[in-house]
């Protein structure tokens, strides 16, 4: 009898141990969901919960919350869990690395372009990167795979495709010419080579594409790669200068040389191949066409007075050679908080934005910006447009009555105000564009 009293109460207090673990947890648990639930609450209120760009959507029928992409993505906030399924929060912060895609053990994300009511407008390109011209191809974030890996594949893949076309008899000089030299061109350059395509490489800016405009600390890759004539790379928290330093010891190693400040205006078809002009006036002709050139396209420029001037520049290159300089930073994006906070370390800075708030900037980078306001390491100004540039001096005017105008001293001013799609490029050209709604660009077979 003595022992099945003591059996009873080990049970019982086993039970009872049991079910105050589960409680905690269940508590723990609603907890952490109405936090994320306050997050989404904020998003919406600063709107960036909705995405612009490639983003994950979570099949809640696969999702058994293992937190695994939430651990994986280097950003913050992009996703949470709520009710005990993984959601998205913050989703216009995401980069599109597809990190999450890669960690989730049960295939519950899918990486897509748009949503149900925000469409994105992407060119049409069929299984083999062909565009609806016979002889040109896309690859790469232009027809919406921003993920550098994904990138580099389908550069590969396209000269492959390419090659697989045939290369028939033609009188052009080239057989292939790429346009753009991002993750996608310069994949697609290499593999040219591989296969002893006489390829020319342009690009309108310099070697690495969106890529060289990346802030030197950015991670740009969360995961291995193979690159042609290279192999493969096992880079997972890499910078942006290491990894145009590889791409350039890859190119010089085979003797690839890229055209830069070569930007192309335009694209015509003759005789069995295409004329490709450039804005500078040269022309080139070639059998095939491959577009890498990004979705950003050129830099919006603010059309003001003195614009022109060479102390004007649209990405900053190498911040460690600014010093002891009177700067203005004008946008009020993530570029132009991290550029402002890089060249704060050595210069007197001025961050202009014509809105009256900071409201779609990643949190760490607004954690660093009222940080640097508040140490005087940054003068920030909101509600002021740039309105002119002279030689020693800069005009801003601030919103109120009478427009307010402010001369300053300045030695430099860096515009990020945005990129123009390439949109009227591609329509020039005669490419068919189609807008995705909510479609999987990356998703588990």
């Amino acid at each position: 009898m003595e022992t099945l009293v003591e059996n009873i109460l080990i049970y019982s207090v086993v039970f009872a141990f049991c079910l105050a673990v589960v409680i905690l947890y269940l508590r723990r648990q609603k907890r952490n969901s109405q936090i994320v639930e306050e997050k989404i609450l904020q998003a919406k209120q600063d709107g960036i919960h909705e995405p612009v760009s490639l983003h994950p959507v979570v099949d809640m029928n696969l999702c058994i919350q293992t937190g695994a992409c939430i651990s994986a993505c280097p950003e913050k906030d992009i996703l949470g869990i709520r009710n005990g399924k993984a959601t998205t929060i913050n989703a216009s912060h995401c980069i599109g690395h597809g990190a999450c895609f890669h960690a989730c053990p049960t295939q519950a994300i899918t990486l897509c372009i748009g949503t149900e009511k925000r469409g994105v407008e992407l060119p049409h390109i069929d299984q083999n990167f062909e565009t609806n011209i016979p002889g040109i191809y896309i690859a790469g974030e232009l027809g919406g795979m921003g993920l550098i890996k994904n990138a580099v594949e389908q550069g590969k893949q396209a000269v492959e495709n390419i090659i697989k076309a045939g290369k028939k008899h033609h009188t052009a000089a080239y057989d292939l010419i790429v346009v753009g030299a991002g993750p996608a061109g310069i994949s697609a350059s290499l593999t040219a080579k591989k296969h002893n395509l006489r390829c020319l490489t342009l690009e309108q800016d310099t070697l690495g594409g969106t890529v060289f405009s990346f802030p030197r600390a950015k991670i740009v890759m969360t995961s291995p790669m193979d690159l042609p004539l290279h192999g493969k790379l096992r880079l997972y928290e890499t910078s942006k200068s290491e990894l145009l330093e590889l791409w350039k010891s890859v190119l010089q190693k085979n003797n690839i040389t890229i055209k830069e400040n070569a930007k192309v205006e335009a694209i015509i078809p003759e005789n069995g191949h295409f004329s490709v002009e450039t804005l500078s006036g040269e022309k080139f002709t070639s059998r095939f066409v491959l577009l890498s050139i990004g979705r950003r396209g050129s830099p919006r420029k603010l059309n003001i007075p003195g614009e022109g001037l060479e102390k004007v520049a649209y990405r900053l290159l190498e911040p460690d050679l600014v010093k002891g300089q009177d700067v203005l930073v004008v946008g009020g994006g993530d570029s132009a908080i991290e550029s402002a906070i890089l060249l704060s370390c050595e210069n007197k800075v001025i961050l202009s934005y014509r809105g009256d708030t900071l409201s779609r900037i990643k949190p760490r980078n607004r954690e660093k910006i009222d940080g640097a306001v508040k140490a005087g390491l940054i003068d920030l100004r909101l509600n002021t447009n740039l309105v002119s540039i002279e030689k020693e001096e800069i005009v801003l005017t601030v919103a109120g009555e009478g427009e307010e105008k402010v001369r300053i001293k300045n030695d430099l001013v860096y515009i990020f105000a945005g990129g123009e799609l390439p949109t009227q490029f591609l329509v020039k050209i005669g490419l068919q564009i189609t807008k995705k709604f909510g479609e999987a660009l990356l998703k588990h077979h």
